[in-house]
């Protein structure tokens, strides 16, 4: 389908390296309408989503729907909607001078995304998905970028003892898809992600037939698939206080078919027909460890089919 695309999946690193800081005369590169953003205060990781927000079509076109005369009451400088589409609107400019997204990082840093802090990507995300929805005053418009991204599950929970089932809907911006220590494929993890997971001793569920906690058998059925599919992969995981990082390969295709991916007893009855094929378009990779990091993305041009590198201020062909 158009436009749609598996975005920001965050694969294996290549190696692990600090987090560098560029000050703001550094020098930045612009390929295609690809262009470098400086890094100001460890903001690697929002410029490498910004790059991915950049190369989504479908969300900048809703973006600039908004009309700049209807901005609601809230102050400009706080306002994460109208300062994000003002640095995509730059960043897709033909200005050559480097792009000023300072007044973005800012407006972040008031709304609680810090500057000079390390952060997860997928919570940045869904963060600003989130501050979408409550600043922008076109609500309609506001539930379209929503709508965007959501997949909707159906949840079912089945009671091992009676077989009582009950089920509930949930919606989805980011699908956690969780990985093991050996090398993983993308279609392993989505199978996993939707296959049955049998609760017992401390994990029991209570059933309201049987009035008490039961074995169960709980797991997720598709729904519906959005223009978009966001992929987050599990890579950190905390034991005892300590959190590590899954360092095992993934690989994964550059188109994938849900239909040839899912079990048909993972896809929902009520399930609505949508496109079932994607083509990756933006890649988000995290290098280092678990504490010390640096992000980077990997952008696939739409005018000549090639992949970018895009690394703060420099972007290369791959």
């Amino acid at each position: 389908m158009a436009g749609s695309g598996l975005s920001r999946s965050f694969s294996y690193p290549d190696s692990d390296r600090p987090t560098r800081i560029y000050p703001a005369s550094a020098c930045y590169s612009r390929i295609q309408d690809l262009r470098g953003l400086v890094n100001y205060g460890l903001s690697c990781c929002v410029n490498a989503l910004l790059q991915s927000f950049s190369a989504t079509h479908e969300l900048v076109v809703l973006l600039n729907k908004w009309d700049i005369d209807d901005r609601g009451a809230l102050v400009k400088t706080h306002n994460v909607p109208l300062q994000l589409q003002r640095i995509l609107q730059a960043m897709q400019s033909q200005e050559l001078q480097p792009v000023p997204h300072k007044d973005f990082l800012h407006c972040l840093d008031r709304n609680n995304i810090r500057l000079y802090k390390q952060h997860d990507a997928d919570e940045v995300f869904l963060s600003i998905l989130n501050l979408i929805q409550e600043q922008m005053s076109d609500k309609e418009l506001a539930q379209e970028i929503r709508r965007l991204y959501m997949v909707t599950v159906e949840e079912h929970l089945q009671c091992m003892e009676c077989r009582f089932i009950e089920c509930g809907t949930s919606y989805l911006l980011s699908l956690p898809l969780p990985l093991r220590e050996e090398d993983n494929t993308l279609e392993e993890s989505f199978r996993n992600f939707f296959e049955l997971q049998e609760l017992r001793n401390m994990d029991e569920c209570f059933c309201n037939r049987c009035g008490e906690k039961q074995p169960s058998r709980q797991g997720l059925r598709l729904i519906k698939l959005p223009p978009v599919v966001c992929i987050h992969l599990k890579r950190f995981r905390s034991t005892g206080g300590y959190t590590k990082k899954l360092y095992s390969k993934v690989s994964f295709p550059q188109t994938i078919d849900f239909k040839e991916i899912l079990e048909p007893e993972q896809v929902s009855g009520s399930f609505l027909e949508s496109e079932w094929q994607y083509n990756l378009y933006a890649v988000i990779v995290h290098c280092g460890s678990a504490m010390f990091g640096h992000y980077t993305a990997y952008i696939k041009h739409p005018g000549d089919n090639e992949w970018y590198h895009a690394d703060d201020s420099r972007v290369r062909k791959r």
